[in-house]
């Protein structure tokens, strides 16, 4: 187990964060419907309520994928964080009125009103997918920044990472491709949301409505994402010599297709999660007595992005491009931890699947009951 083993094994875990948050923003996809599938005051609180056991989930996850990022690749926390940071602002921010609306929405005589916490979870559902997809896609079209560790013996200034764009990070909306996988990430959202109504609300009304919405957004989904990947395959990547460490001068034709086939069981997993979410979305649409599609979309998701995230850093790949300095382009080698720090943190890592499985048990325990209508009133929940 040398250094590499644990530059890779923590950008493995890195991923598979990455992944799951992409699955958990069916929460975000659910409230980004909530005016669509509820016709009826009630039916909008049982969504809510549904909604309302999960949310914790998905901004739990996306606090430890930030974390873990920092521990272990430092440098493109500092880079992208540091540097793009009005786009990461508007995410937290989203999430923050997110986890401040479920705490008040309820209870009677709030401050703001109970549909101005309703709109502030439309707005989470909104923004919250849009823009993580946009910050994710940089990891493959690349940011304008600039890299000089020489600078942290500056003690005037010890800033290794600047920024050359002055929208720092608002630029990326410049780009049709972070666009595209915005909104791919964002109808997939929604489709996972559907989904998960469908499985967890017992109201025929309902899942008729979810069932229909499930239909109209998949096809923009489906649109968006199969453009973007085939762009990916066919795109040019920055490669790092293993020896030397120095990026390419040129870019590397199709890298992203040469690491999918010099990974054939990254490939494979790749299929099998697209059939995964196909089989969920198809029979969850056209079978009316089928309630089960999140428990095959799902696993379908997470492993289609687990596998995107590590065709963008295995393979000796630059994950980060540099678009003003390329030999400033961030690898898992030359922005990780020291390898005492990945040792330290690999032991904690142990617990993750005890972890996992407690996540998995408190789900379960709360999917036991459906919800009903009986189980909201007209004048919350």
């Amino acid at each position: 187990m040398d250094y590499s083993f644990y530059q890779h094994y923590w950008w493995f875990l890195i991923s598979l964060l990455g992944a799951l948050l992409v699955f958990l923003l069916f929460v975000q996809g659910g409230q980004s419907l909530i005016y669509t599938l509820g016709k009826k005051e009630n039916h909008l609180n049982m969504m809510l309520l549904s909604l309302k056991m999960k949310w914790e989930l998905t901004f739990t996850t996306l606090v430890t994928f930030g974390g873990a990022f920092f521990a272990s690749f430092p440098l493109f926390y500092s880079t992208s964080f540091g540097g793009a940071y009005w786009v990461w602002m508007l995410i937290l921010f989203s999430f923050v009125v997110q986890a401040v609306s479920y705490e008040f929405i309820a209870k009677k005589g709030g401050l703001l009103g109970n549909r101005t916490y309703k709109a502030f979870l439309f707005l989470n559902g909104l923004l919250g997918p849009l823009l993580l997809g946009a910050a994710v896609s940089t990891f493959f079209t690349g940011s304008e920044f600039v890299v000089n560790k020489g600078n942290i013996t500056d003690l005037a200034m010890p800033v290794i990472s600047s920024w050359e764009n002055p929208l720092h990070g608002l630029e990326a909306v410049g780009n049709i491709w972070n666009v595209f996988l915005g909104l791919a990430v964002f109808f997939l959202a929604r489709c996972l949301g559907c989904l998960y109504f469908i499985n967890n609300l017992d109201d025929s009304e309902i899942r008729k409505n979810a069932r229909k919405q499930l239909l109209y957004n998949a096809i923009p989904f489906l649109l968006f994402f199969l453009l973007y990947l085939g762009m990916l395959l066919l795109k040019d990547g920055w490669a790092e010599d293993p020896v030397t460490k120095l990026i390419s001068s040129e870019p590397e034709p199709l890298k992203y297709w040469h690491n999918l086939l010099a990974m054939p069981w990254a490939l494979a997993m790749l299929v099998i999660g697209v059939v995964l979410v196909l089989y969920g979305f198809g029979r969850s649409a056209f079978q009316k007595k089928f309630i089960y599609g999140i428990w095959y979309a799902g696993p379908g998701v997470i492993l289609v992005v687990l596998v995107l995230f590590l065709i963008a850093g295995f393979n000796n790949t630059s994950y980060y491009p540099s678009l003003t300095s390329t030999q400033s382009s961030l690898t898992i080698t030359n922005s990780c931890s020291s390898l005492f720090t990945l040792k330290a943190m690999s032991v904690v890592s142990l617990f993750i699947p005890f972890v996992a499985a407690y996540i998995w048990y408190a789900w379960r325990s709360l999917d036991k009951k459906k919800v009903k209508s009986s189980d909201v009133s007209e004048d919350g929940y």
